[in-house]
């Protein structure tokens, strides 16, 4: 058996798809209201909150991936990410299951410095810092032997369906719809964003290798590492017309803020695209360098035209 939590997401759902292709079809998804992917997923309702609740979820899996998303909400991070961690933990080390961590980058430093799984963290902000609480809580408890584990780290995203980001939603979505892009701070910063398909494949991966635990892993992403102003002239060419684009400067943002709560909460993530943003994730191609990565601009291609 092996067990999605916080299924419903697009990264759960991929993910739940790669498993049943490639590796098993005894599925069991849990969140507040699962729905099935596949026929035969076994549908589990529960509140990560709920220690009860998540021990109840976990039992009789092989394989536990915690892959929950929450809304933008710093308080709302505060209150549930670091319970949901520690009720993860508790029910895995009961039931002997191992766990596959999806995580991010919010907590390395706002730097061009390029990323690494060995990259200190260095949280600057309420979400950074919640996220750096968490994966250094499963760390801990991963070096000390408590629990076989593994984490992998993802960068931005984007993707088809419902994949939420700042780009696809700024960017990639106001261009099918054949509005304006919003490119935030510059368009010139070389940025690193992940397909989520390859994401969840990745994951997939990860967590049916057995030597593969014990580790932080950067999950796979295209080496060429285009700006907004790469990004969106590949859009061009692929929908054959010139798409002329906008800069949002910080001090936009700060306004928007005062008004709109959900800007406000970006504004810590802003910083980070002032430079360039390098990860790395050459481990992962060493590793299994069989494994194909999408091409930033098969990934835009896809978006915009679902081929």
């Amino acid at each position: 058996m092996q067990t999605v939590l916080g299924s419903g997401g697009q990264i759960a759902e991929e993910l739940t798809r790669e498993l049943h292709r490639a590796y098993t079809h005894d599925i069991r998804l849990v969140s507040r209201h699962p729905r099935k992917v596949h026929e035969s997923d076994q549908l589990v309702p529960a509140d990560l909150m709920d220690a009860e609740a998540t021990e109840a979820a976990v039992a009789g899996s092989d394989i536990v991936y915690l892959t929950v998303g929450l809304p933008m909400d710093s308080a709302l991070w505060e209150q549930r990410f670091p319970a949901m961690m520690a009720n993860t933990i508790a029910a895995c080390r009961k039931h002997g299951s191992k766990l596959v961590f999806f995580d991010n980058t919010y907590m390395y430093p706002r730097t061009s410095v390029p990323q690494t799984e060995d990259t200190a963290f260095e949280p600057a902000g309420r979400k950074a810092a919640v996220r750096a609480r968490i994966a250094t809580t499963l760390l801990t408890e991963m070096d000390a032997g408590t629990i076989d584990a593994v984490v992998c780290r993802a960068p931005e995203f984007y993707g088809p369906g419902k994949t939420q980001s700042l780009t696809n939603s700024a960017v990639f979505h106001r261009i099918k719809e054949k509005k304006r892009p919003m490119v935030p701070l510059s368009a010139h910063t070389r940025r690193t964003l992940i397909w989520t398909p390859d994401a969840s494949r990745a994951m997939a991966r990860i967590g049916n290798t057995p030597d593969a635990y014990g580790q932080t892993w950067h999950l796979p992403v295209d080496p060429d590492r285009p700006t907004y102003h790469d990004m969106i002239g590949a859009a061009s060419q692929i929908t054959g017309r010139k798409i002329p684009y906008s800069t949002v400067p910080g001090w936009a943002f700060r306004l928007g803020g005062l008004i709109n709560p959900a800007v406000k909460e970006a504004e810590e993530l802003l910083p980070r695209y002032r430079q360039d943003n390098v990860f790395d994730s050459s481990k992962f191609a060493a590793r299994f360098p069989d494994f194909p990565v999408t091409g930033f601009r098969d990934g835009i291609r896809q978006i915009l035209t679902g081929t």
